[in-house]
């Protein structure tokens, strides 16, 4: 029997991956998200998680989660607007307003199931016809497809180009502007120079909508992300914020003036047509919450701050680059694909879970180990995968 020419094609396109070093594979977990975990009967030091704080495994968000599930059940039945809003959603999103009502005036916040569906939310609630976006050239995928869906009229704006931005916004005519940008570029782990980026949109009466994924939990004294950090706050804001990385569970939420979410809940598709998440997660994420708003949350913070010194301070190459970065994401730049994947591989024989970062994730040319650091790795688990990373560089 002749192969069907459908999938004959799809064959040849994924043999055509194989050929650039372009086909993505899943490793299995055999246990616990965590510096350590086992893969195929290995134990692996992971460093490829954006459990930043190390909450993923913390004895009383596990609690809590097995707390949720006895008091809410497995699921939520239904859409928040039907029936699927309970207590704990509510709750979560109180304390959640609560928390980053310094940055945002007139806070209140709305959960979603992924930061994925808070993005394409934010941007096809908020743009449409007669509306002018202004995109970050490195923005994550969920805001690039966000703003398609959105039908704005999209224009890109280099990276952290304040200048080409404040031309595009001054020959606007739109009615409505939106300024779109991630904060912790994820690839690189750069910040967007958030406090240029905010005083334009008030200049200009644009939005100024922040994806602060790899920032929320992390920045800031007190854990409320890049607006903290860059002690920023403004009506202008519109602020998203994921709770599946360094608050260690799942979902994410945003966080604007009240109006803002009202608009959402009665004009955002991605959270008026789904299912709302299991509530025993967002009654687990009241812990989250707790704990990066403590004493131990910015003794957290603290120590990881002490690990991306120690990769600066002991992290030394020179064929490949350390990419200039103050966050928990430590780039390793190599090159080509070829040569990524073959690092990563080599550290996977050592027992170290680093992954190769290939396009169109970034530019050709520009192949990395996205290396990630979490508050639940020790100074000896750093200083073990600089030594594995210098030698296999002197032997490339």
């Amino acid at each position: 029997m002749s192969k069907n020419a459908l999938i004959a094609d799809l064959e040849q396109r994924l043999q055509q991956l194989d050929a650039q070093s372009l086909r993505r594979t899943r490793r299995t977990a055999e246990t616990a998200c965590a510096p350590r975990v086992e893969i195929a009967g290995r134990e692996m030091l992971a460093f490829c998680s954006n459990d930043y704080l190390g909450l993923a495994s913390h004895p009383r968000v596990i609690e809590a989660l097995r707390e949720g599930a006895t008091r809410y059940g497995a699921g939520s039945g239904a859409s928040h607007l039907v029936s699927g809003h309970s207590r704990a959603h509510a709750e979560l999103e109180e304390r959640l307003a609560q928390f980053m009502s310094p940055q945002i005036s007139d806070a209140r916040a709305l959960y979603f199931c992924t930061g994925y569906m808070a993005n394409l939310a934010m941007l096809s609630a908020l743009g449409g016809a007669g509306t002018a976006l202004f995109s970050e050239s490195l923005n994550h995928a969920s805001l690039i497809d966000g703003a398609r869906l959105s039908r704005s009229d999209l224009q890109i704006y280099p990276h952290g180009d304040v200048a080409q931005l404040a031309a595009l916004l001054q020959a606007s005519t739109a009615a409505t502007k939106l300024v779109v940008t991630d904060s912790v570029f994820s690839m690189d782990g750069d910040l967007a120079p958030l406090p240029e980026l905010l005083k334009l949109c008030e200049q200009h009466g644009a939005w100024l909508v922040v994806d602060d994924a790899h920032g929320f939990g992390v920045l800031g004294r007190n854990g409320r992300g890049a607006l903290e950090h860059f002690d920023l706050s403004s009506p202008n804001l519109v602020y998203m914020g994921t709770l599946g990385k360094a608050a260690g569970v799942a979902g994410a939420f945003v966080a604007a003036h009240a109006s803002v979410i009202e608009w959402l809940v009665q004009r955002a598709r991605p959270y008026i047509y789904t299912t709302a998440a299991p509530p025993a997660i967002a009654h687990a994420l009241l812990t989250s919450l707790d704990i990066i708003d403590s004493v131990e949350g910015m003794a957290r913070r603290a120590q990881l701050q002490r690990l991306i010194k120690q990769c600066h301070d002991e992290l030394h190459l020179h064929r490949w680059q350390l990419l200039p970065s103050d966050t928990a994401i430590q780039p390793v730049q190599i090159g080509t694909n070829e040569d990524a994947m073959r690092t990563a591989a080599a550290l996977y024989e050592e027992g170290f879970w680093v992954p190769a970062i290939r396009p169109p994730t970034v530019p050709a040319g520009t192949a990395r180990l996205r290396v990630t650091l979490s508050a639940a790795h020790t100074d000896d688990d750093v200083a073990r995968l600089i030594h594995a990373i210098q030698s296999l560089e002197a032997q490339a």
